[in-house]
């Protein structure tokens, strides 16, 4: 986990999601050298954000965007439809 102190976020899972999340960590969690459920979390986001970063950024480092940068919340119902219902 990151040893600077921590900004908060809040993911959204389905509860099938996070059943098979709390599963993953509790069944293989601590041999990967995870202490908590949030460093599993941490871990798998950064490594997606590496592979985003690689992809559409030329591997650098994004500028940081700071806190209340982001809409809050869950998709809204229209967004949660698939693209070819968004109409």
């Amino acid at each position: 986990m990151s040893k600077a102190k921590p900004s908060s976020f809040a993911p959204y899972f389905t509860r099938k999601d996070a059943d098979q999340l709390r599963a993953a960590f509790l069944a293989a969690g601590h041999a990967e050298g995870y202490a908590s459920v949030s460093e599993l979390i941490e871990a798998a986001t950064l490594k997606e954000v590496r592979r985003l970063q690689r992809k559409h950024n030329n591997g650098r480092l994004w500028e940081g965007a700071a806190p209340g940068a982001l809409r809050p919340g869950q998709r809204t119902a229209i967004e949660s439809q698939p693209r070819e219902q968004q109409s």
